[in-house]
């Protein structure tokens, strides 16, 4: 069975905000590797279509069982994201953050 995954408007948001955070993070440092944000972004894109064909082999977050986080490895550190699966045909991610944050927003 494939799911179909679809961005909320907060994560579409995060995703652009990761994407700013790493480009700073580039442009502030001696190396500033100007690629390293756009395969940021890939890494993602790439974790979040494993959740087209397995999205209960995630970790659950809370009570419900339809509520989970993915890991998603980059670099030394990586990111996670937060989804929910709606049906037997649907993934809605909810939220994306850098491994080093604090919390969802």
């Amino acid at each position: 069975m494939m799911y179909e995954v679809e961005f909320s408007e907060e994560a579409d948001a995060d995703l652009e905000r990761l994407f700013d955070f790493a480009l700073q993070r580039e442009l502030n440092s001696e190396s500033g590797d100007l690629d390293a944000p756009g395969r940021a972004i890939q890494a993602i894109r790439n974790g979040v279509a494993f959740l087209k064909s397995s999205p209960f082999t995630c970790r659950k977050v809370g009570a419900s069982p339809f509520i989970r986080e993915l890991v998603i490895s980059f670099g030394s550190t990586g990111y996670v994201a937060l989804f929910e699966i709606v049906d037997g045909k649907r993934v809605i991610m909810g939220a994306l953050r850098h491994q080093r944050e604090d919390d969802y927003h």
